[in-house]
C-alpha cells in the first residue's frame, strides 16, 4: 500500500508541473527510487533528426545519439523493453559515453514510453541497479510506470514544442 501512496503524491507532483525540465527531473528521479537505480535518463525521440537526445541525463548535460544507435535505439526500433546486465559485452552498448563521463555502466534497462497516438515519444533508461542485476519485476513495473506518467510527458512536450515555435 506504501508503494501506492507514494505513486499517487509523486502523480500529483507530476501533475501539477508544466515546466519541461522539471517534470522531467522528476520523472528520473522517481523512477531511480523505484528499482533502485543510481542513473536515469530520458530520451526523447526526434523522428525528423533520426535522433534520440536528454535534456536531463545523471552526470551529463545532454546525450544525442543515432535513432538507430545503442541500446536506447534498439529499444525503439524493436519497440520493445531491454535489459542488459553485461553492456561491455553487448554490441548494441556505446562505451564512448562512459568514456566521456567518467562513469562505468554495470547493468541497463531501456522500457519504451508512447503518446495518444501509441508511437514512441520517448525510452526510460536506467542504469546500475544498486543491488544485483535488473530483472523481469523490474521491467514489469517500468512499463507500469512508463504508462502512468505518458499522458504527463505528452502534454508538457506539446507545451514546450507550442512556446518554442
Amino acid at each position: 500500500m506504501k508503494k501506492f501512496n507514494e505513486i499517487a503524491a509523486f502523480g500529483q507532483k507530476l501533475m501539477a508541473n508544466t515546466d519541461m525540465d522539471e517534470v522531467l527531473r522528476l520523472i528520473a528521479d522517481e523512477a531511480k527510487k523505484l528499482v533502485n537505480a543510481q542513473r536515469c535518463s530520458l530520451f526523447i525521440v526526434d523522428e525528423e533528426n533520426e535522433l534520440l537526445w536528454t535534456k536531463h541525463s545523471d552526470g551529463l548535460e545532454r546525450i544525442v545519439v543515432g535513432l538507430h544507435s545503442g541500446v536506447v535505439g534498439d529499444t525503439y526500433q524493436k519497440q520493445t523493453p531491454q535489459i542488459v546486465n553485461n553492456p561491455y559485452e553487448d554490441e548494441r552498448f556505446l562505451p564512448h559515453i562512459d568514456k566521456k563521463s567518467g562513469f562505468v555502466t554495470h547493468n541497463i534497462i531501456t522500457v519504451p514510453i508512447y503518446n495518444s497516438k501509441r508511437n514512441i515519444m520517448g525510452i526510460l533508461q536506467l542504469l546500475n541497479k544498486q543491488e544485483g542485476d535488473f530483472d523481469n519485476d523490474d521491467l514489469e513495473f517500468l512499463i507500469f510506470y512508463a504508462n502512468y506518467i505518458s499522458g504527463s510527458l505528452e502534454l508538457v512536450m506539446l507545451n514546450d514544442d507550442k512556446e518554442n515555435d
